[in-house]
């Protein structure tokens, strides 16, 4: 599959963290002022952000340095912009971004301050109309496109924000998570996830809040089957969320149970086989999921961990399981279905793949 088609295509992207998605770039820009401070080995680090195949040892050490510099909100307006300004230029029409609001006393960050500095970010963005304030008598105002510059009409994506409970907190941080959801619902906030380290934690923990946040009409995705816990996913299925995330060590009953649900399915290639949670592409479960006509969706996950983009999923998408132009564009159109803003933005992105399909040959 040609990469410069798949980066034409209109794409939707479901599963994609803030933190893992920064820029290589900006990553090194923000260690080095860290330099001399005793709390990081530069080096060691330099070494690991310009590397390109990076270690599972070395994700995560990735992974602890990005929770180290993402502490203020200056820094977390900024990798905001950045992110939204890098799916919007591979013609990602749609976005939902998730985040785990954080708490940081010493410089007064309170989960609120920091959803509000994503927020900023959202604002800040000014190379693309960013549309991410749900309909209202004058959202219409405010988020019509840009006047065309130079003849070119401006780019739009849709952005809409997922509130993340981590998987260390307690049921009050949870549901002061949720609290806060809702309370930014008019600011784009439509939905929770469930994620962090899946190997802590209990799932009747989280369990209140997830179903507070169903009752007050919150959607909901779960990162389910990371790790093996056979119980757990058979409790997270039996839940219902709206979406899953990843669903790689289900076993033969929960694919029965899955399949029956027709719950949509948030498929990360790269991130499963970087972290080994599947052993190699060709035995991905998408191939089982794709020819049982289940609902999915290709994500990136931690794009700038696993040194990934949306293109280039449906490019490996494409190469690794034989599909050609039609099925990545129904693929693609497709995870409309399965977005968590409302009926509006869905009919408006319907008319975007459809204003493009005779030109991309579909």
């Amino acid at each position: 599959m040609n990469m410069e088609w798949c980066a034409s295509l209109p794409k939707l992207e479901l599963h994609a963290h803030l933190n893992g998605s920064i820029r290589d770039s900006t990553l090194l820009e923000l260690t080095k002022a860290f330099i001399g401070k005793g709390v990081i080995n530069f080096s060691e680090m330099e070494h690991i952000i310009r590397k390109y195949n990076r270690s599972l040892e070395e994700v995560f050490k990735l992974f602890d340095l990005i929770r180290i510099l993402t502490t203020d909100h200056s820094t977390v307006t900024r990798i905001t912009k950045e992110v939204i300004e890098d799916f919007a230029s591979e013609n990602v029409v749609y976005l939902e971004l998730r985040t785990t609001p954080k708490r940081n006393d010493s410089v007064e960050m309170s989960k609120r301050s920091y959803v509000e500095a994503v927020l900023k970010g959202l604002r800040s963005v000014t190379s693309v109309d960013v549309a991410f304030i749900p309909h209202c008598e004058d959202s219409d105002r405010i988020f019509t496109p840009l006047p065309a510059i130079n003849g070119h009409v401006r780019k739009r994506i849709f952005v809409r924000l997922l509130l993340s409970i981590d998987r260390r907190e307690t049921t009050e941080a949870a549901m002061e998570t949720v609290r806060l959801a809702l309370e930014m619902r008019q600011f784009g906030v439509v939905g929770i996830d469930l994620s962090g380290n899946p190997s802590i934690g209990d799932w009747t923990t989280y369990l209140p809040a997830l179903k507070f946040a169903r009752e007050q009409g919150l959607c909901v995705t779960l990162h389910c089957g990371e790790v093996p816990n056979s119980k757990e996913i058979k409790n997270m299925l039996d839940f219902r969320p709206q979406r899953i995330g990843h669903a790689c060590y289900l076993g033969d009953e929960h694919w029965r149970q899955l399949k029956s649900s027709k719950i949509p399915v948030e498929i990360c290639l790269t991130s499963n086989v970087r972290t080994m949670t599947v052993q190699s592409i060709d035995v991905h479960h998408f191939v089982d999921l794709y020819k049982a006509k289940h609902p999915l969706v290709l994500c990136t996950d931690d794009s700038g961990v696993f040194s990934t983009c949306l293109s280039k999923e449906y490019k490996i998408a494409a190469d690794s399981f034989g599909l050609g132009r039609r099925e990545m564009f129904e693929l693609s159109r497709n995870a409309v279905e399965y977005i968590f803003a409302d009926s509006r933005v869905k009919e408006d992105l319907r008319k975007v793949f459809n204003s493009v399909a005779k030109s991309m040959e579909v």
